[in-house]
């Protein structure tokens, strides 16, 4: 016969809870989650794993399932999109698609998670996979090594095989690319956040998430609303809906270096000359810094987080 001893703490005298003293299975505690209903907004199987129990106080059981549930492509794992990328998956996000052609070069070292003594030369998606799972090895990383454009942008967004895309984050640094995806999502009501220029800025306190058409002291940002405007029919000074994330910080020009020998930046990237973005393609090369680009990636990660889970963002 099971024997019920029973323990009075200092702290709590007036409650007593019996513990059994035979190895048989403790009878269920008042107040133990085994002892509460379900809810039955949450799924099933749903059963929260320690390692997102702090976020998981933040915001609660029923938005930790969402995210859980919920599908995040980035466009562009740079040193926006993987700072955006490992902050998703630490905050529980289940389904994580990183979209990049790019290759680790010496030069992202940094501002780009991916990039460390021995990666260079790899693709940017699978070495950012691979940190990503190590993080939370149930969360589904999928890569796709491509160039987001006209031609990819289908199987890319509507891949059969993967998961309905619940979210985007657009990083991407091409302004051709950049605004034909921004039209697409809207198009097909797919929601995004907009990531503007986070080269030439050193201050990460002048960042900000405001609508796409309240952007300031943004050339970038200036021009992809004009081709925005011109070839995709968006409005001229009316609200987007469509998040952006900006630095109100005037742009800083870059600098000469002394191993450039006067003769203006070489560049040593691993692919070396594509037809898609490579740095002989590009007016000058700006200078960026670790602690802006990855603000600018954990602002558009918390604007998907929130959207996620149904809190408003603008």
């Amino acid at each position: 016969m099971s024997t019920l001893v029973f323990l009075q703490t200092s702290s709590s005298p007036a409650e007593s809870f019996p513990l059994a003293t035979d190895g048989h299975a403790e009878p269920v505690q008042p107040n133990s989650p085994a002892s509460r209903p379900r809810d039955p907004e949450l799924p099933a199987d749903y059963k929260l794993h320690r390692r997102f129990d702090r976020i998981g106080r933040l915001v609660g059981d029923r938005a930790m399932a969402k995210l859980e549930r919920s599908h995040v492509i980035i466009m562009g794992v740079g040193g926006v999109g993987s700072f955006a990328a490992e902050s998703l998956v630490r905050s529980g996000v289940g389904t994580v698609t990183l979209v990049d052609f790019d290759l680790v070069c010496a030069t992202n070292i940094n501002r780009q998670l991916h990039a460390l003594q021995g990666t260079a030369g790899e693709p940017k998606v699978e070495v950012m996979a691979e940190r990503l799972r190590r993080i939370n090895p149930k969360a589904k990383i999928l890569t796709r090594q491509v160039f987001y454009n006209a031609e990819t942008s289908a199987s890319l967004l509507f891949d059969a095989s993967a998961p309905k895309v619940d979210f985007v984050i657009d990083a991407i640094d091409n302004m051709t690319a950049k605004c034909h995806l921004i039209q697409t999502c809207r198009d097909h009501q797919i929601p995004m956040v907009v990531v503007m220029g986070a080269a030439g800025r050193m201050d990460p306190t002048q960042v900000r998430v405001v609508d796409l058409n309240r952007t300031e002291m943004d050339p970038f940002a200036r021009m992809v609303r004009k081709v925005l405007r011109l070839k995709h029919g968006f409005p001229g000074k009316s609200l987007t809906g469509i998040p952006a994330v900006f630095s109100a910080e005037p742009k800083i020009d870059p600098q000469e270096l002394l191993y450039d020998g006067g003769e203006g930046f070489r560049c040593v990237c691993p692919q070396g000359q594509n037809d898609f973005h490579s740095c002989e393609h590009r007016n000058q090369i700006e200078g960026s810094v670790g602690f802006v680009t990855g603000t600018f990636g954990l602002a558009a990660a918390s604007v998907a987080v929130k959207t996620l889970i149904g809190q408003p963002v603008l």
